[in-house]
């Protein structure tokens, strides 16, 4: 678990893993908080950061592929007076240990000359792998539509991979007369809507495990939406799951193929589906691996997601459980059978999509806010004295699904709405500002 780099009194730095909603975030409020002497360097595989929200529309819909990758040339909102102290670095980062990080080369150029990187704040912010419909750093986006004469397909982070991408899953959307969409989340509802909007004339099924759609949310929700579907005429099968050994691994699309040359799945209940492009936009996957080899007992088994407190730093049991064995030891049961002591990382902080946080939806505002605050705490240990950490408490549940170019459905708290002025692009430019990047036309969102 320990060895290598170990920080020192000279050290003063803080590593951010991640630069997406929630990373950014924390890099601004430290560079902007910590103490003069004090370095904040933010690692990420990718040289922008993805707007996920919009990668749905404009793996469907030509012409705005560029608004979705916000390049990370002025995170720290410093402009040209960025300080030397405030780094940003496109590398991979290998492995975590509880006072360093890995990455995948050196960086002298910034005055990295290890693949070693001391640190005495962490804040891990790596999020979760997106299901394959818009997984970039996965399969080759053209693989149910590529020639044998095409050159293998390579994705390194950069800008110009995100937007080729995009125009590769168009192509193959485009090109599928008959389209299955498997998982009734955000994202499996904003695909199904708008490739009917945009192509009325394809086929489109939805399927769906549940019996409800979006089921973390109100019931309202669930009906607008399957009204939206019914009149874009959108076979929508509830209540039942795919059967996962009916689908090539390989590929992503079905193992059987019928007469028309149509793919077909299948469900658990055995009813066949037959569809010219399978979209499974199911098991997004916290991106928590490098957690886990540091240490397996932050890991919830049940959902892959890192066991923080409340003030989001890291542990190794929820907090629950850490109540129970306090009043365990507290009243010295002989008979109680030895237990594990929760141990917790107070120097590493855990947001977003990858940290267990109560109960939280994971959503780029959940991560922004997690963020912030455990930005704010590592500020409080930095400067010393008897102020207590920041607690996280989840804000009520808040959601805007798309549902057609036009229209959407939204949800925060108890309030249900649904509007129909949406464009084309989603109104990507609001986004950029946050990574300190002002848009005033579309051509500002090109470089």
């Amino acid at each position: 678990m320990g060895g290598g780099a170990a920080p020192t009194k000279e050290t003063k730095t803080v590593v951010v893993l991640g630069v997406a909603y929630g990373g950014a975030k924390a890099a601004q409020e430290l560079a902007a908080g910590l103490p003069e002497g004090w370095k904040v360097i933010a690692i990420d595989r990718n040289s922008h950061a993805n707007h996920v929200y919009v990668m749905p529309r404009y793996a469907v819909l030509p012409g705005h592929e560029y608004k979705a990758f916000i390049p990370y040339t002025n995170v720290y909102h410093e402009g040209e007076q960025q300080k030397p102290t405030h780094i940003v670095l496109k590398t991979q980062v290998v492995s975590l240990r509880p006072n360093h990080v890995t990455i995948s080369k050196p960086h002298p150029e910034v005055g990295i000359t290890s693949t070693e990187i001391p640190f005495d704040y962490a804040i891990y912010a790596l999020g979760a792998h997106l299901p394959a419909p818009l997984d970039l750093w996965g399969r080759d986006p053209r693989v149910s539509v590529k020639a044998l004469d095409q050159k293998p397909w390579a994705y390194n982070g950069f800008k110009t991979d995100g937007t080729l991408w995009l125009r590769e899953r168009q192509k193959v959307i485009e090109a599928a007369p008959t389209v299955l969409v498997v998982g009734g989340g955000a994202l499996g509802i904003q695909f199904a809507t708008d490739i009917k909007a945009v192509y009325p004339e394809k086929k489109v099924t939805l399927l769906h495990s549940r019996t409800q759609l979006l089921p973390k949310f109100d019931q309202a929700m669930h009906d607008e939406i399957r009204k939206t579907m019914e009149l874009q005429s959108i076979d929508l099968i509830l209540g039942e799951r795919l059967d996962m050994s009916s689908v090539d691994e390989q590929t992503r699309s079905g193992k059987a193929v019928n007469s028309q040359g149509q793919r077909i799945v299948r469900t658990e209940k055995g009813r066949e589906i037959a569809a010219d492009l399978l979209l499974l936009c199911t098991g997004q996957i916290p991106n928590t691996a490098i957690l886990a080899a540091m240490d397996p007992a932050t890991i919830n088994p049940a959902n892959k997601q890192a066991y923080v407190q409340r003030t989001m730093q890291l542990t190794t049991a929820p907090v629950e459980a850490q109540l129970a064995s306090a009043v365990e030891a507290s009243l010295s049961l002989e008979e109680s059978r030895p237990k594990a002591v929760p141990h917790t990382y107070p120097n590493i902080f855990v947001v977003g999509d990858a940290a267990d946080a109560f109960g939280a939806i994971a959503a780029g505002h959940t991560a922004y806010y997690q963020a912030d605050l455990a930005a704010k705490n590592i500020i409080k240990l930095v400067q010393g004295g008897d102020e207590p950490l920041d607690e996280y408490k989840p804000s009520p549940p808040a959601i805007k699904v798309s549902l057609g170019l036009t229209k959407s459905v939204y949800q925060i708290g108890p309030n249900i709405g649904v509007k129909t002025d949406g464009v084309d692009d989603l109104h990507a430019a609001h986004v950029w500002p946050l990574f300190g990047i002002k848009v005033d036309k579309d051509e500002d969102m090109i470089p």
